[in-house]
């Protein structure tokens, strides 16, 4: 009978690219691409295939500013506060801890590391000053345990030096700066070296749990069979999970133009991390304000607001490069996955053959590869 001829595939090619995986990782950020790489180096055998809905990663994990941070004084002391002592220096630790891996993994060079230190800025009569002066010494001595010496101290006499606006300043020697897109294609590199498969503009658009894996929807292409999946999207979870505990938060971010003379050297935050920012290139890199509008930020659309970018721009005048010409080149936004009321990220099966990894709360460059390998232990 005459009609549309059904689609042909060589055994080559049935085997090498058609055949049903051991594990389908949804997402190809950092969490994804780990989880990938550590269940394929424990199962070797395994067909491990990751889908990623862009044209390459695009989430978070290239959005980001580009950080290598564990936390500035006036964020671990609300952490502290909100949480435990003990939750807190925990998640510490696991940041530390992740930041060295990383970077013991794929390579100071090729994640472009630069070991410039943090800092954090307090501005004039600001109550979080205050807060962090007087818990200063103690904040050290819980993390003491962690790092073995006081990471924490003052450095107001930098502040004219740096070339900012500000009161006082806290310098820690061990933080830095890395170059997001060369670690994510030395990642992707060092996944797709070991025999992990990775597919782009592959957007899952749903699944379905089955006695025997999971059947995982893919727009333009079908359903895609495997024994078991791990859903890494972060930010995106709720599209996929709604019932999960993970909420969109968008951050917002601007690229100057080229600063002639530019003192800055380090990273930099303030307001319990709600603000940072760094030098790249002779420009400043500036990212933050979603504590302004928390509501209208909790959002999986990319697109920048008139409120926040208002307010990027007056931090640059007011504080980063006062009495400085400038202008911006470049305006962006990624969105990041944060528990509904803090804590650590959501790691647990929802369902026999399906792993959720998601809610790295703003810092998975430094938990991605820990939160990754927590997700492949699951998946067994």
């Amino acid at each position: 009978m005459a009609g549309r001829a059904a689609r042909m595939y060589s055994i080559w090619e049935s085997r090498s690219f058609h055949g049903d995986p051991d594990l389908v990782v949804v997402g190809a950020g950092i969490t994804g691409l780990f989880t990938a790489l550590h269940h394929r180096r424990k199962y070797p055998k395994c067909r491990v295939l990751v889908l990623e809905r862009g044209p390459h990663p695009a989430g978070a994990s290239v959005k980001n500013a580009g950080f290598a941070c564990f936390g500035s004084p006036s964020e671990l002391l609300h952490d502290i506060e909100t949480e435990s002592e003990v939750a807190a220096l925990h998640r510490v630790e696991e940041r530390w801890r992740g930041l060295v891996e990383l970077r013991e993994t794929l390579g100071d060079a090729a994640i472009g590391f630069e070991a410039v230190g943090g800092y954090e800025l307090f501005g004039k009569d600001s109550p979080l000053y205050t807060r962090v002066a007087e818990r200063f010494d103690a904040l050290n001595a819980a993390l003491h345990g962690i790092f073995g010496k006081n990471v924490f101290t003052w450095a107001d006499q930098r502040i004219p030096a740096l070339g900012l606006n500000a009161d006082h300043l806290v310098w820690n020697p061990l933080e830095g700066a890395v170059d997001s897109g060369k670690l994510m294609r030395a990642l992707l590199a060092k996944v797709q070296g070991e025999g992990v498969e990775v597919r782009f503009s592959s957007s899952v658009e749903g699944w379905e749990e089955k006695p025997d894996g999971v059947e995982l929807h893919v727009a333009d292409v079908g359903t895609v069979k495997a024994a078991q999946a791990v859903i890494a999207t972060n930010g995106y979870s709720r599209t996929l999970i709604p019932a999960i505990d993970v909420l969109p938060g968008r951050g917002q971010v601007v690229l100057t133009s080229v600063i002639p003379g530019l003192k800055l050297k380090g990273t930099f935050h303030m307001d319990e991390g709600f603000y940072y920012f760094r030098e790249y290139e002779g420009r400043v890199l500036l990212g933050g304000g979603r504590n302004l509008d928390k509501t209208g930020e909790t959002t999986t659309e990319d697109g920048t607001t008139l409120q926040i970018q208002t307010a990027l721009e007056e931090l640059l005048r007011q504080t980063i490069l006062p009495g400085r010409d400038f202008s911006i080149a470049q305006r962006w936004s990624g969105v990041m996955g944060f528990r509904s009321q803090g804590g650590p990220p959501v790691v647990e099966h929802i369902t026999p053959h399906v792993v959720v990894a998601a809610g790295l709360g703003g810092i998975g460059v430094a938990i991605g590869i820990q939160v990754a390998r927590q997700a492949a232990e699951l998946v067994g």
